[in-house]
């Protein structure tokens, strides 16, 4: 395990780097005994640092929560990340390409919340009767870490590599649909490059905002109401070029684009 300072050490060089647009070695590279509870106390002191700065905390996300998304990765277990009020965007934003590194885009359902939710013991059933509603959303991958060899200790400490969502299309109540079959075609450029249904996460994409409340509770956390909870993709990543225009057709559900400048 990682030392007090170790950990506030990481944490300011990706607040750095964060700021200053750059890519860092690996820490498993330079700290191979890290744990998972350290780059969650990573992750919590860099969220804190931005916090301190002038961001809010609005959401977590939820990430490797399908099986292609752990095949892309070669990670074998979901993991999460917080979300802050500026890197919430809408659909038909322009998006400066320079804010990101190693630029990706995944196809998710956001759910956001009416009432509080702690574990443990959250079940499917308790997420649904504190969802507001599920609206289609597009995560902007942004990683700080050099990809090649990472580990989930690596994702981790980089807030789960999240750097922006984009919301749109059209909002519904869950119960309205069944959430599994939710769909997206995924496009850039007016080429449709990957596509998938919800199901694809853990079964129904409420189980992994139930995995998220019972994953909290062991970090003396919770979620609370009105926070946006990203459940996770249910496609693979799709590498982005400055210039590219993204499109995601969740048919009945709308849709939800964006631009790369």
């Amino acid at each position: 395990m990682l030392t007090e300072a170790q950990i506030e050490t990481i944490a300011d060089e990706l607040v750095r780097a964060d700021r200053e647009r750059t890519v860092l070695p690996r820490l498993t590279q330079r700290y191979p005994d890290m744990t998972i509870d350290d780059s969650y106390a990573i992750q919590k002191l860099w969220s804190d640092r931005r916090i301190a700065n002038g961001a809010r905390l609005v959401g977590h996300k939820i990430g490797l929560t399908s099986k292609v998304m752990q095949v892309a990765t070669g990670i074998t277990e979901p993991d999460y990340g917080v979300i802050h009020d500026d890197m919430v965007v809408e659909s038909g934003t322009a998006l400066e390409f320079d804010r990101f590194s190693n630029v990706r885009i995944e196809v998710e359902l956001a759910f956001v919340l009416a009432h509080p939710l702690a574990g443990p013991g959250v079940t499917i059933f308790d997420v649904l009767n504190a969802t507001d509603y599920v609206v289609p959303a597009l995560e902007v991958l942004n990683s700080h870490l050099e990809m090649e060899g990472r580990t989930i200790v690596d994702t981790i400490s980089d807030n789960a590599a999240m750097g922006a969502m984009v919301i749109g299309g059209r909002p519904v109540r869950p119960d309205a649909v069944d959430l599994r079959w939710a769909s997206a075609l995924l496009s850039r450029n007016e080429t449709i490059e990957e596509s998938g249904v919800a199901g694809a996460v853990l079964g129904h994409p409420a189980m992994g905002v139930a995995w998220l409340a019972n994953k909290l509770a062991q970090h003396g956390q919770s979620l609370d109401a009105g926070e946006i909870i990203l459940a996770g993709s249910f496609t693979r990543p799709m590498w982005v070029e400055r210039g590219d225009t993204i499109h995601a057709d969740y048919g009945t559900l709308g849709a939800v684009s964006c631009r790369f400048v």
